[in-house]
């Protein structure tokens, strides 16, 4: 049987992280300043990512309508991108490398449910892009998937297993389809 606890539910191994008030508020900021559109602002957006325990670089850009779970389970290096409507369901570590791109829609999904068992118990897996990494719009990275330096997902695309580095993945399931070159 699952348990449960005031200071972060959990399920098998699973923790949020954080207890009820700093979920609670982090719930109403997320709403009112990131997954609401009416504020453009990206440095304060920033701000706030680091004041619940973001590691964040310098440069990040995050625009309108993005929506993050869990900032203190996420890190971004410097000069990356999130586009509008990303959204990064980390309830597992995000590790975002610097220079990187999360383009409109795309999802970084750390949470899965294990279909084999009764209670459809919660699996968890962090999710890493490594530097230059590129995430296309509407693309899923699934939880466990590392998208290794400088490699790319395509327009509405798929990640289910890793993706090696310098190469351009497409499809549901992603596969490669050729190399990245940078001139």
């Amino acid at each position: 049987m699952n348990k449960t606890d005031l200071s972060g539910y959990t399920t098998g191994s699973f923790s949020t992280g954080a207890g009820v008030l700093k979920r609670t508020l982090w719930y109403y900021v997320n709403l009112l300043f990131f997954i609401s559109p009416v504020l453009p602002i990206s440095s304060l957006k920033v701000a706030l990512l680091r004041i619940f325990g973001a590691k964040i670089g310098r440069g990040v850009v995050i625009k309108p309508a993005v929506n993050i779970k869990y900032p203190w389970k996420l890190s971004i290096g410097d000069f990356s991108w999130i586009g509008e409507k990303a959204w990064i369901d980390n309830l597992d570590q995000v590790s975002i490398g610097s220079n990187c791109c999360i383009s409109q829609g795309a999802m970084l999904l750390c949470g899965n449910h294990n279909f084999k068992k009764a209670g459809f118990d919660l699996i968890t897996k962090p999710i890493v892009l490594e530097e230059g990494a590129w995430i296309g719009a509407h693309s899923v990275v699934c939880p466990g998937v590392i998208c290794k330096s400088h490699s790319v997902l395509a327009v509405n695309s798929v990640a289910t297993t890793d993706m090696e580095p310098y190469f351009i993945y497409q499809g549901n399931p992603a596969v490669k389809t050729k190399e990245r070159k940078i001139e």
